[in-house]
This record gives structure tokens, C-alpha cells and sequence, in this order.
């Protein structure tokens, strides 16, 4: 349980410590605009994207399991975050992100890390896809600037209620939406390795801007950013309030495990190196706390900024934790300028964000597995879509291990006739 970098230390040298300084300022690029839009489609304030990524990314690093691990906002929360503000409040969230820091500290010093791999994949693969479908459906709104007083949560009656206000089709959001995803696509075909995601929302801001193009900003719709961290506090407790909020803690806490330690493997396979888990779930659950104490929203391992990290030269925890201090500088002294981004900028990276994380590329194998897998896959995506995603995990994890079971031969039960 050992955090990695009291691993790097030792051997730390100036040149890493460049190395580490670029790819940390190069992910910080990556994770502001992110951070903001993942906020934005919790149905946050965008503030508390920035907060998240600042406390939690850089807990994650100081006290991870991994060398290269990013921490921060993540698009596989949006769905669970989303529910719990609409249902109680954005203290209720922040009172369920408390709980499940707790609840990923007890699991680390369980060692419970290597548990996940425990966790069918087509159930991971199917709510990763479901989570997806929800967050590019979610977009649609802010992508056309369609005119929509209440977005319902529910995923039926959102369609409906977009459909209903096709009318207020805005061209001049659509087009700046679309130009932002064909310039993030085309700067990581033609500079893998540079910040392109910042230098395209910084384009597609800075036209709307000059030619002021009627769309909505992030300074339009919430007003200015703070430019400073909000004090640490504890949220407000009460013994029904954290039994009521239980399952979703358990959910952010669940989800928070997996994909951090899901992240930290790919960048495993990346580097050459081996992770500690249980360290990871220790850090997992301080960043948790952490933001929380901050007024910010759950956190894990980010595996796209994880990747980009590796990509731009990041070599131990440092360049996380100086990715964290990047966007703090910028909260500091570019709030303003940050206000700026248009919504449908925003829009249009996170249905990008939506499409990656679905992993298009990996269906057709997904189609190619065993009958049972396919049918978990299908019946998890159907799940956290229409009904829930507490549901979905429930369902899919308890299926998937009768039919791990099943395929054991598992002798059947010596059924006696009930006495009457």
C-alpha cells in the first residue's frame, strides 16, 4: 500500500522533473476544459469541476499506486452525480462523496483492490456504453441551442423534451460545436503529443467571441468563475441523511474503484510498469475526502488524461500533481478568460468524450464473445439507460457471476421435498 512516489523519490532528478513539469502543464490543457464540461453535464456549477480537479488530481498523485495515474472528473459520474444533485440537493452529493472517500479508504486497507478483477467485463463494457449513450444524449441540448427551461433526468422523457423544442434549432451553436470536434480530431491525427483539445476550444472561443455569434457561455448561463479554492468544511450530517444517501455512495465508491484501477492498468501496459491497487483505492478515497471537504464533486483515475500524461513524457506522480497546480494557477488568474467558452464548445468534446469511452473500435469483438457475455453486455447498456445505473450494476454483476458459476459445473442442488 506503499504510494509511488516514495518509490520515484530517490532517484528523482532535474531532468525528470522537466520532463514531468511539460507533461503536467500539457495534461492541465486537457483536464480544465474537460473539468468545466463534465461539471456542466452533472448539472453542477462549472466551478466545481475545477475545484475537483485541483484537490483530488493532486491527492491522487501524492498518494497513488501509480506512476503516471491523473486524477479528476470523470465522465462515468456524470450519470450518478446528475441523479443525486436532481434528487437532493448539490449537498446531498457532496455529503455522498464524503462517504465514499470512507468507503474506499476501508476497501484499500482490506486490500479489496484486486476484488475488481472479480467484476465481469461485458458489465463494465455495458454500463461504460450506457454511461455514454446518456452523456452524449445530455449534450444535445446545448450542442443544437435548443431553447429547454427543464431537462428532464430520465432518459425517454429528455428525448421527448428535446424532440418537443427541434424548433429553436440554433445554426450558430451547431456550427461551432461541429468545429470544435473536427479541430480536436484533427489535432490529435496531426500532433498526438501537443495540448490540441485547448488550442481547438481556444479557436472555436475566440471566433464566437469576434464575430459574437449568438451563443450561450459559460459566463452567460453561471455567471463569473471564483478565482480563488472555497474553504475546506465539513458538509452538514445526520445519521437518515447518510443512510439515505447510501447507495448512492456506494455507486460513486464502486464506480470510483473501477475506474481508477482500470486506468492505472492501461497505463500499466504503457509503461512497462505494475501498479499497487490497494495503495490506489487508499488514494482514491483520500481524493474523495478531499474534495468533498472542498465542496467538490467525485473523482478516479481518468484513463484519456492518464494516457495523454504518458503520451507527453510524464514519468512519476509528480507530473500529476503539477497538472493539479496548473489548473489552480490558471483559477487564479484566467477565471475571467475561461468564462468565455462557449456551451457549445463544451457540448461537442464531451459527445467526442462520449464516443471514446464507448470504444467503438471493440464492438465487433464484444459481438464475437460467448453467448452469455453478449446478452450481459446488451441487458447492462439496456439497464443503465432506461432504469438506473445502481440497477444495472446490481443485475449485471450478480448475472454475470451465476453464469462465471455455471460455466464451472457447479454440481445442482440437492433439492429435499418440503414437509407439508
Amino acid at each position: 500500500m506503499k504510494p509511488k512516489i516514495l518509490t520515484t523519490m530517490p532517484d528523482y532528478t532535474r531532468g525528470l522533473f522537466l520532463q514531468d513539469t511539460l507533461a503536467g502543464i500539457t495534461v492541465a490543457m486537457v483536464a480544465l476544459p474537460l473539468s468545466l464540461a463534465i461539471a456542466i453535464a452533472s448539472g453542477a456549477d462549472p466551478s466545481k469541476g475545477l475545484v475537483t480537479a485541483i484537490v483530488a488530481g493532486f491527492l491522487v498523485s501524492l498518494l497513488g499506486g501509480s506512476r503516471v495515474q491523473i486524477g479528476g472528473p470523470t465522465g462515468a459520474f456524470i450519470v450518478v452525480v446528475f441523479g443525486v444533485v436532481a434528487q437532493y440537493g448539490y449537498d446531498g452529493l457532496v455529503l455522498a462523496t464524503l462517504m465514499a472517500g470512507v468507503i474506499l479508504l476501508i476497501a484499500g486497507y482490506f486490500r479489496a483492490g484486486n476484488l475488481i478483477r472479480l467484476i465481469p467485463e461485458a458489465v463494465i463494457n455495458g454500463f461504460t456504453i450506457g454511461i455514454a449513450i446518456i452523456i452524449a444524449t445530455s449534450q444535445l441540448k446545448d450542442l443544437f441551442g435548443l431553447s429547454l427551461a427543464h431537462e428532464p433526468s430520465e432518459f425517454i422523457e429528455k428525448v421527448e423534451a428535446l424532440w418537443s423544442v427541434k424548433d429553436s434549432f440554433s445554426l450558430a451553436s451547431f456550427l461551432v460545436g461541429l468545429a470544435t470536434m473536427v479541430l480536436i480530431v484533427f489535432f490529435r491525427r496531426a500532433a498526438p503529443k501537443l495540448p490540441g483539445l485547448i488550442v481547438a476550444i481556444a479557436i472555436t472561443s475566440v471566433i464566437a467571441a469576434v464575430a459574437h455569434l449568438p451563443v450561450e457561455t459559460i459566463h452567460s448561463r453561471f455567471g463569473d468563475l471564483p478565482n480563488t479554492l472555497p474553504w475546506p468544511e465539513l458538509p452538514e450530517m445526520s445519521v437518515s441523511r447518510m443512510v439515505e444517501l447510501l447507495p448512492s455512495a456506494l455507486i460513486i465508491a464502486f464506480l470510483a474503484a473501477v475506474e481508477s484501477l482500470l486506468s492505472a492498468m492501461v497505463a500499466d501496459r504503457m509503461i512497462a510498469g505494475k501498479h499497487r491497487p490497494n495503495a490506489e483505492l487508499l488514494a482514491q478515497g483520500a481524493a474523495n475526502i478531499g474534495s468533498a471537504f472542498f465542496g467538490g464533486m467525485p473523482a478516479t483515475g481518468a484513463i484519456a488524461r492518464t494516457a495523454t500524461n504518458v503520451r507527453a513524457g510524464g514519468k512519476t506522480p509528480v507530473a500529476g500533481m503539477v497538472h493539479a497546480l496548473t489548473i489552480l494557477v490558471v483559477m487564479l488568474v484566467a477565471a475571467p478568460l475561461v468564462g468565455y467558452m462557449p456551451l457549445p464548445t463544451l457540448a461537442g468534446l464531451l459527445l467526442l468524450t462520449a464516443w471514446n469511452m464507448s470504444e467503438p473500435h471493440k464492438w465487433r469483438g464484444y459481438l464475437a464473445e460467448r453467448k452469455s457475455d453478449v446478452f450481459l453486455l446488451f441487458l447492462t447498456v439496456l439497464l443503465t439507460v432506461v432504469a438506473d445505473l445502481t440497477v444495472a450494476i446490481g443485475v449485471g454483476v450478480a448475472l454475470g457471476l451465476a453464469f462465471r458459476l455455471q460455466r464451472r459445473n457447479v454440481p445442482d442442488s440437492k433439492w429435499s421435498d418440503p414437509e407439508r
